[in-house]
């Protein structure tokens, strides 16, 4: 007889994950225009009628006249604007811990033919004036790319927020010294729920010329829109996103769920349940022994300092997680999130905490 044990039964996979927003499935708003604007043939490449419904929906929303396009994903998006403002030798300016730089597999400088990313180091992804001046001021020579563009995330790849104020101190110095503002908006709806701000103050009231405003980690299947407020800087943007694959055949599926998120305000109720949730979790997070938030928690995204011991209990519970902004544990909160579920991830956070705080 064999003396060996049968396995131990694998413990049951957690009913939700918050490793990141964009494992949410799509929300009934999104779901339902899609369905609507299904049924029959439309005029394909963006001429049907939800595409234009959904760039009047943006104009509405923004207050302003701007240029809408569509793509499937943020890192076409973000890539194609900076390429669009700028040629090969220049640079555009972030911080180290933007996403156009650790995350984009150097999509920027490839859509672009070139243009280099000048970085910034900053503690929690947020640029400054300051540091914009000093990488400006730099270089002058004609051996080094000229910097022509800035981009911000908002938020951050940290969760942080840009105030209105913020926006403004750096589009001054963007016009003083001949800079394009770029900003990354893959959350631009959680920003805008958290700050209270209207998208209009957060964008080109505050100096912003172009923004990539985020639809797949706000509820939608995919898509991403790209807003020129400055309409001049959108000349033949059409042209880039059919050279890059991101002119949707079907358009009106990547448009339609846009007419319903905006216009029911979905995009702005499902970032805030998504803030309101990582609000909840890093409540309980932070009154546990050995577990430090390692950023204020502002939006959707909460980042936990935890010992070794308890990271490796969560995996073995079968909770995802990330790892990569200085070594802490990422959570994220999407729209769909539970807070049922949201408590169970805290409940064995706190379990594995007390675990390992035992002699």
């Amino acid at each position: 007889m064999s003396s060996t044990l049968p396995p131990a039964p694998a413990m049951p996979a957690p009913a939700q994950q918050f490793a990141s927003d964009n494992y949410a499935g799509v929300c009934p708003e999104a779901w339902q225009a899609m369905a609507e604007a299904n049924p029959g043939s439309a005029p394909a490449y963006g001429d049907d009628i939800w595409t234009e419904r959904a760039a009047d929906a943006f104009r509405a929303l923004f207050e302003t006249d701007c240029e809408v396009f569509f793509a499937f994903n943020g890192t076409a998006a973000n890539s194609l604007a900076l390429a669009s403002l700028c040629q090969s030798y220049h640079s555009v300016i972030c911080s180290a811990l933007a996403h156009v730089e650790t995350d984009e597999c150097g999509a920027p400088e490839f859509f672009s033919n070139g243009s280099k990313l000048l970085t910034a180091a900053t503690e929690d992804g947020k640029l400054t004036p300051e540091a914009i001046h000093a990488l400006t001021a730099n270089r002058r020579d004609i051996h080094f790319p000229k910097p022509r563009v800035v981009t911000i995330t908002q938020p951050t790849e940290t969760g942080q927020l840009y105030s209105r104020d913020e926006i403004l101190a750096i589009s001054a110095v963007c016009r003083d010294l001949g800079l394009s503002l770029h900003m990354d908006g893959a959350r631009f709806a959680n920003a805008c729920a958290a700050l209270g701000a209207s998208p209009a103050d957060l964008t080109w009231r505050a100096g912003v010329d172009v923004l990539c405003f985020g639809g797949t980690k706000n509820g939608m299947a995919v898509g991403e829109a790209i807003l020129f407020f400055n309409r001049a800087q959108a000349e033949d943007f059409d042209y880039r996103c059919k050279q890059a694959g991101q002119l949707a055949s079907k358009m009106r599926f990547l448009s339609a769920p846009w007419v319903r998120m905006l216009e029911s305000g979905a995009w702005l109720r499902n970032a805030a349940h998504a803030n309101a949730c990582a609000r909840h979790f890093a409540g309980r997070a932070a009154s546990l022994p050995r577990v430090e938030l390692v950023f204020p928690v502002c939006a959707n995204a909460v980042f936990l300092r935890l010992p070794a011991a308890v990271t490796d209990a969560l995996r073995a519970r079968g909770w995802r997680f990330y790892t990569f902004i200085g070594d802490a544990a990422r959570f994220m909160f999407g729209w769909d999130a539970d807070l049922r579920n949201v408590d169970a991830l805290a409940d064995d956070i706190a379990a594995a905490a007390a675990a390992s705080s035992q002699p």
